[in-house]
């Protein structure tokens, strides 16, 4: 098998005068779960479908496992697989009926069919809801089944579109675990989300995109460290004192800082380099260093003068923190949008899929 799951260059697809997606450049390694990034009308999901051919890019080429996703369209859709926004099963069909409905329109015999169906469910948790129909799932089975189905012959490449958008906590950890399975037994797994948290639990490298462009890549570490070695915390004991204080970080940190909604804390960025890190952010595959890189001896320091600073000008500390920023902060500076506070989405499918064709 191929070193590389899918490669692109200039990808480009519009839909009139909108550039859904503008000259999208990525290498994804084979056998890995590899992250897309982005708020909504980012363009992932117009990317997904010209990966798994469903649309005819507009620009630019792509090649899965070598093979040109036009040219060889056929190649290409006996290799992949694809679990989008929606549940593509019938709802009215138990579980094992859909599997084994799947099945036999995929090839396999009718004994063979029931057998993978059975394997299935028992491995997704679903056993004991495989004679019950599909409309009376939980959201979290519903997505189980949904990707049961895309897996009844294995795919050598798996694309998940926002597969927990709406699940509780619990099923997410659930699609989780299934995601680290499937890539446990060889499949590659090309993930779209919002949720930072889901990209920073599962991809091992991610991409993020906005307004159709890749505005940086690299791996969970890299991106971070590409905002900053580090975030300073501090929460003061005089919510009266926090303005000299800000003035004071600013000034040691060479640093912008952010007053929280709690009234007596902090938070300024602090660079790789011991400097502030709030313009220090990388572009499309320039972004550097790694978790427990050699900045962070800097960003120590500096942290301790800043400490000592306000502990001369009587400024009492109650509690103070140096963490490596998170994902949320990295989305928030290279896209200037905050990820916990994106626009909701359509409210009558549950979906940004076609906004995101019509305004990304």
């Amino acid at each position: 098998m191929s070193s590389t799951a899918i490669e692109t260059a200039g990808l480009v697809k519009t839909f009139g005068d909108n550039r859904a997606v503008d000259g999208i450049d990525l290498t994804v390694p084979a056998g890995t779960v590899y992250g897309v990034l982005g708020p909504n009308g980012a363009g992932k999901t117009t990317a997904v479908k010209m990966l798994a051919t469903l649309l005819r890019p507009d620009g630019g080429e792509a090649h899965v496992f070598g093979h040109d996703v036009v040219r060889e369209a056929d190649a290409v859709r006996s290799r992949v697989s694809l679990t989008g926004q929606y549940a593509s099963v019938d709802e009215d069909l138990t579980g094992l009926e859909n599997l084994i409905l799947l099945g036999r329109l995929t090839g396999h015999s009718k004994q063979a069919a029931r057998g993978r169906a059975g394997q299935l469910l028992e491995a997704f948790g679903l056993t004991e809801a495989a004679a019950r129909q599909v409309k009376n799932y939980s959201g979290g089975m519903r997505r189980r089944i949904d990707i049961a189905a895309s897996i009844l012959n294995t795919p050598d490449l798996l694309f998940l579109d926002e597969p927990t958008t709406g699940l509780d906590p619990r099923s997410r950890n659930q699609v989780w675990d299934i995601v680290r399975a499937v890539v446990g037994h060889g499949t590659t797994v090309l993930l779209t989300t919002q949720y930072l948290d889901e990209a920073d639990q599962l991809a091992a490298r991610i991409a993020v995109i906005d307004r159709g462009k890749v505005i940086a890549e690299g791996t969970k570490g890299e991106l971070k460290a590409s905002v900053g070695a580090g975030s300073v915390h501090v929460r003061l004991r005089e919510a009266a004192q926090r303005e000299e204080a800000a003035r004071l970080l600013g000034a040691v940190l060479d640093a912008q800082v952010q007053l929280e909604p709690d009234p007596v804390a902090l938070t300024a960025r602090v660079g790789a380099d011991g400097s502030g890190g709030a313009d220090g952010v990388s572009g499309a595959n320039g972004v550097s260093g790694a978790d427990g890189g050699p900045g962070d001896t800097g960003a120590a320091a500096q942290a301790s003068r800043a400490l000592a600073e306000l502990a001369r000008a009587g400024i009492t500390v109650d509690n103070f923190a140096l963490g490596q920023p998170s994902l949320d902060e990295v989305f928030l500076a290279l896209t200037g949008t905050d990820a916990a506070h994106q626009p909701p989405t359509n409210p009558a499918t549950g979906s940004n899929d076609v906004k995101e064709e019509a305004t990304a």
